[in-house]
């Protein structure tokens, strides 16, 4: 069964940092590159950050660069965002998804690319 399980999310002040995790079962997990994406409410879901299978290509939205990290570890079929520097304009639900590249080690940051997601997990940034 392929799964995505979010965890780390929750209520921090601006300025503070959060680390949100991304379990994933199912899959051979090098395979995918694996985004993060979140949605406030009334917008629509939008791109945050990428990293390619192998990990060696990332790239992130404007609004989050030089703020967030994203890293993976493949022995352990998870992968993290770091995000430092939280403004409320980040408060969002927070979603990873994976998109199979194969033996490319490519991405996308395309919503549509995706075809398995998380349940998502909120995170508050209060002014």
């Amino acid at each position: 069964q392929v799964q995505l399980v979010e965890s780390g999310g929750g209520l921090v002040q601006a300025g503070g940092s959060l680390r949100l995790s991304c379990a994933a079962s199912g899959f051979t997990f090098s395979m995918y590159a694996m985004g993060w994406f979140r949605q406030a409410p009334g917008k629509e879901r939008e791109f945050v950050a990428v990293i390619s299978g192998r990990g060696g290509n990332t790239y992130y939205a404007n609004s989050v660069k030089g703020r967030f990290t994203i890293s993976r570890d493949n022995a352990k079929d998870t992968v993290y965002l770091q995000m430092n520097s939280l403004k409320p304009e980040d408060t969002a639900v927070y979603y990873c998804a994976a998109d199979y590249q194969g033996m490319w080690n490519t991405y996308s940051s395309r919503v549509p690319d995706y075809d398995t997601w998380g349940q998502g997990t909120q995170v508050t940034v209060s002014s």
